[in-house]
């Protein structure tokens, strides 16, 4: 197994290597999400300035600024380009002399894609979060609930992965894919509960919401980093979910591939 594992090693450091070439991607990347993070945090508090305690949703200020915060950095870490690097190497053929390899597809890719993760949380969401935390007041964390925040986070990337390498995998039927990484962006963003914590939708859309994989990857972390839960079996029922959409998923990916290519088809000389 280890030796298997292995083999995969050179393209996280080949991945490592390409961010390098990049550094200025990181300070446009980091200027991006302290302003996205800056409407979204201050409109909020606009909505909850002068609520004595709890406002909607049982939050309190502290609360709905440490939510809508890491949700913007949770977004950075999963924006991973799998979706974008799997369909441009299906439109150019680029994928046809990976499969050469004596590797897996997806797993390669899904190695290729940690360095992303880990520069982004590094450069990017690191100093967001110290920056806001000067401006404005956040909420502090127990021990326990960052510990199950970490776990759940790790498991978001995990689901951040799958669902972007399913969209990556429409280039097997489109020769753009655009529009389908658009309309994923903009239904993650609702369904996980960035752009609105899934505490103040309507009865349906948040049942819908809940039941969706989305939750796990914004909601799901949040709601144990803000200790919203029910006892340690709520936590445990959080972390089960986002297991078993993780487990669900990567068997969705690997059908699919085998699937995918038997259509491929790669034109040259």
């Amino acid at each position: 197994m280890t030796a298997r594992l292995r083999r995969y090693v050179p393209f996280a450091t080949s991945g490592l290597q390409s961010l390098l070439q990049y550094r200025s991607m990181f300070a446009m990347t980091a200027m991006t999400a302290a302003a996205g993070a800056a409407v979204t945090v201050f409109l909020w508090r606009a909505v909850y300035e002068g609520t004595p305690g709890r406002g909607p949703g049982g939050f309190t200020v502290a609360e709905i600024t440490t939510y809508l915060l890491v949700a913007q950095i949770l977004q950075v870490l999963h924006s991973n380009r799998v979706d974008d690097e799997v369909a441009a190497e299906v439109y150019r053929g680029d994928v046809a002399v990976m499969l050469v390899r004596p590797v897996s597809y997806p797993v390669m890719r899904f190695f290729a894609c940690l360095p992303v993760v880990g520069a982004n949380a590094v450069l990017v969401g690191l100093p967001v979060l110290g920056l806001f935390a000067l401006i404005v007041p956040l909420s502090t964390p127990r021990p326990a609930d960052l510990l199950l925040f970490a776990l759940s986070t790790a498991l978001s990337v995990l689901l951040a992965f799958c669902v972007n390498l399913l969209t990556g995998m429409t280039g097997f039927l489109t020769t753009n894919t655009w529009g389908v990484r658009m309309v994923k962006q903009s239904v993650v963003a609702f369904f996980a509960g960035q752009l609105v914590p899934i505490a103040l939708m309507p009865g349906p859309l948040a049942a819908l919401a809940t039941a969706l994989p989305f939750r796990g990857m914004v909601d799901g972390p949040l709601t144990l980093l803000l200790g919203r839960y029910d006892g340690w079996a709520g936590a445990a029922g959080l972390l089960a979910q986002q297991l078993a959409w993780v487990a669900g998923l990567s068997l969705l990916c690997a059908a699919l591939w085998r699937a995918a290519l038997g259509r491929l088809e790669v034109l040259g000389g």
